[in-house]
């Protein structure tokens, strides 16, 4: 292990929360709030961390999966525990396990909170709690790599740790430049999002923080009512926005590039979008004819669409409580938030391309049971598959089954039913926000122990970081010095 690599990696991440804390502190500060000092103080510790840690010195070299693997998982562990710092010191979430929960959901963009009255918050915390969604949302170390000076094996591993799905494809030769390409598209959709916020009717402050919630994938909401408060063309537009920030950026880049061909032949874009218009059919019918009759059909669409695209996209952004919904709408809600969005987006859960690949793969020995001699390639995106990426799914849905299981025996002390342990489970470690029950659009996670929420604490940051990387520091060889 190449501990100065490391440490180079974590110091240069603190030093980017401390440049963000200062735009909180100064909204804070405008707004005449007590909490800009606790917010100023924060980003002074991140930066005098910073430089601590980023100050070592390394030689350039060749650095394995492992360092890259380490730097993630320990930068996702440490950004959320400096982050959640301005809360303590302001007193708006004095407990610690409370305030690092909620922060950590903010940087996994999964949206899950604690807090019962959020506007009293104020606007500078308001404002760094969305955005750390935006930050967390493409990924905090994804921009550290169009900016470090490293050789681009390291930044291989880099990304293939932090960025969400089974493959990472470079858009262009070096990935450092990818990194820039997709930071690029990033902030220009960012700021698309907030200017047709903006039109729609929302004021300056909260266009801007639901803007950067809805790029990042995050479903922290700035007002105690959720989105139920906003205009239905307002809502409207958050749906379309969530629904595109779920889509693979390649085929944003493919657009861009004019490469069109390429872009409407991605089959994982396809798929998601052909899920979102069929599970919003289903629950329209099913809402309407048990809970919209009086509202009408348009209502009954305009909120499944709403949630549909909440819950697969893994925003989890509200606009009714669905604990009143029924259970087959319940149910395909459920399927929504366990298949996610595509790889390669800003979106959580298990992954549209890895639903695919299962898909194809149990198509497959179907056909070599009945025809045991042919030979038989899975493909995807007209490319053929590894039988490493395959053995890597495999992997990664048992350790992710186990994950699942542990959590649910872990909450199932907590006084509340499986419902509720399920979907609250479910929705952190696929960094979707709400469940149901007391955890559902209109709950929080306030309820939950101590150490139930430090395991969901876990989930979120492990699903954020897709399991491996968060799991390979409990691995003694991954902290060896020669192996």
């Amino acid at each position: 292990m190449n501990y100065k690599i490391v440490s180079y990696i974590l110091g240069t991440a603190l030093k980017l929360e401390a440049i963000a804390l200062l735009i909180p502190t100064i909204i804070a500060a405008c707004y005449g709030e007590d909490s800009w000092w606790a917010l100023l103080i924060t980003a002074g510790i991140a930066a005098v961390l910073g430089f601590v840690l980023g100050n070592k010195k390394f030689k350039e070299g060749r650095y394995y999966a492992r360092e890259g693997y380490a730097a993630t998982a320990l930068a996702w562990i440490i950004l959320p525990t400096v982050g959640c710092i301005p809360f303590i010191l302001s007193g708006t979430i004095p407990n610690f396990v409370d305030a690092l929960f909620e922060t950590a959901s903010g940087f996994t963009t999964t949206g899950s909170s604690v807090l019962t009255e959020i506007e009293h918050l104020g606007k500078g915390l308001i404002f760094w709690r969305s955005f750390i969604h935006w930050l967390g949302g493409m990924g905090i170390l994804v921009f550290i790599l169009a900016i470090l000076p490293l050789s681009g094996g390291f930044h291989m591993h880099l990304m293939k740790a932090e960025s969400p799905g089974p493959n990472v494809s470079k858009l262009v030769p070096k990935v450092k430049e990818t990194a820039k390409v997709l930071y690029l598209i990033y902030a220009a959709m960012t700021v698309l999002c907030i200017l047709t916020l903006l039109i729609s009717g929302m004021d300056l402050f909260d266009a801007v923080c639901i803007g950067v919630g809805t790029a990042g994938t995050g479903g922290f909401s700035i007002r105690n009512s959720g989105m139920a408060d906003y205009s239905v063309v307002s809502q409207a537009c958050i749906t379309v926005w969530m629904i595109l920030f779920g889509v693979n950026f390649n085929v944003y880049y493919f657009i861009i590039r004019k490469r069109f061909k390429e872009a409407v032949c991605c089959e994982e874009a396809r798929f998601y979008l052909i899920a979102i218009v069929l599970m919003t059919a289903a629950i329209t019918l099913n809402v309407y004819f048990n809970n919209y009759r009086e509202e009408g059909l348009f209502t009954a669409f305009h909120n499944s669409f709403f949630m549909v695209g909440s819950l697969i996209t893994s925003t989890g952004f509200g606009t009714v409580d669905t604990n009143t919904w029924p259970l087959f709408s319940k149910v395909l809600m459920i399927l929504c938030m366990t298949m996610g969005a595509c790889a390669g987006s800003t979106g959580g859960g298990f992954k549209v391309s890895r639903i695919m690949l299962l898909l194809k793969e149990a198509k497959k020995e179907f056909l070599l049971l009945t025809h045991p001699n042919a030979v038989k390639t899975v493909k995807f995106e007209g490319k053929a598959i590894e039988h490493g990426t395959m053995r890597s799914l495999t992997n990664y849905l048992i350790i992710y089954i186990l994950i699942f299981i542990v959590s649910i025996v872990v909450l199932s002390f907590d006084k509340i039913n499986f419902l509720e342990a399920f979907s609250a489970t479910l929705a952190t470690i696929n960094n979707i926000g709400p469940g149901f029950g007391i955890v559902g659009t209109f709950g929080n996670y306030s309820s939950l122990s101590v150490v139930s929420k430090i395991m969901l604490t876990f989930n979120m940051i492990a699903g954020r970081l897709e399991l491996l990387p968060i799991l390979m520091l409990f691995y003694p060889k991954t902290w060896a010095k020669h192996y």
